[in-house]
């Protein structure tokens, strides 16, 4: 039986701009999706075993159908396959656990065929298990999965990062399922109709990602943190932010947290707080719970 595994992900600044070849920074978290495959006859059976956001599962069947038959297709698999999908990364909307599984699924297929496929090798059949789930991708999901760490990603190539130390986050889950493919289509459709405007703002990310790179690399929080709630703001007016993120993105804030911003596709899903040391994440991660939502302590930077 072959296994794999894929690391969980943050994006900290630039979703959505990196489609459009705007630099983006990702980070893996410390929680990952685990796959096993075993070759049988014939036909695709998958046991999806991961804890999940209510509702994703089912939200998320079909495009998970066409990403393993993507993956199945890059890989040129002609055998029939029994998949097991586990680990300690709870399926969430905004924390990667697609591209998660993707790799993972890669790495265990690679494993149990004994094809030996390298690092770049899985990541660009991630990529390939991506397109089920968001259409075109960018990309950064599959890359911060496979390789770990923190990533500069721009126009396809990345850029190891390395942080002083690693530094505590929540990440705040509004338990919405969110539809990426949606919400990439809508900044498509609303940067054709508002081109200037939006040609600003796009300008605007790409300015704030240098300075925001430079804080990041040199541990300078309360730095990052404001660019994390500058961003945030842009991206809220790309329209890709809802209620309940915004009202966690305050909660956080009102906390303590040094800055705090959506993550991910958006319309829903997760946010993340950049919350230094345990007693300050301890903090913000009660604050949310006390309303409800789920709270996810992790780093980035491992």
């Amino acid at each position: 039986m072959g296994k794999g595994d894929g690391f969980g992900k943050v994006i900290l600044f630039n979703e959505h701009f990196v489609v459009y070849d705007v630099p983006a920074i990702a980070s893996a978290i410390e929680k990952r999706t685990v796959a096993e495959v075993k070759r049988i006859p014939e036909g695709l059976i998958l046991h999806d075993e991961r804890d999940a956001t209510p509702g994703y599962k089912k939200e998320k069947k079909e495009h998970q159908k066409d990403s393993l038959n993507f993956i199945i297709d890059a890989m040129g698999i002609e055998h029939g396959l029994e998949i097991w999908l586990g680990g300690d990364l709870r399926a969430a909307s905004g924390v990667g656990a697609s591209a998660a599984s993707c790799a993972a699924i890669a790495r265990a297929i690679s494993d149990e065929f004994g094809l030996g496929y390298n690092d770049d090798e899985i990541n660009n059949v991630a990529y390939e298990g991506e397109k089920g789930y968001h259409g075109t991708p960018s990309g950064i999901d599959n890359t911060a999965a496979t390789f770990g760490g923190l990533v500069w990603f721009q126009s396809g190539k990345m850029e190891r990062l390395k942080l002083p130390e690693a530094v505590e986050i929540v990440m705040g889950n509004t338990g919405i399922v969110a539809n990426t493919k949606k919400a990439v289509e809508g900044v498509r459709e609303r940067r054709e109709r508002h081109r200037e405007k939006y040609d600003q703002i796009f300008e605007n990310a790409t300015d704030l990602v240098h300075s925001a790179r430079d804080a990041l690399v040199n541990g300078k929080w309360k730095e990052m943190g404001h660019y994390m709630n500058e961003n945030h703001e842009m991206l809220q007016k790309i329209g890709v932010s809802s209620k309940e993120l915004d009202f966690l993105v305050e909660l956080a804030r009102e906390n303590g947290a040094y800055g705090a911003k959506m993550t991910g596709g958006g319309l829903g899903g997760y946010m993340v707080a950049l919350t230094p040391g345990t007693e300050l994440q301890e903090k913000v991660a009660k604050a949310m719970e006390n309303e409800g939502f789920y709270a996810l302590r992790t780093r980035i930077g491992i």
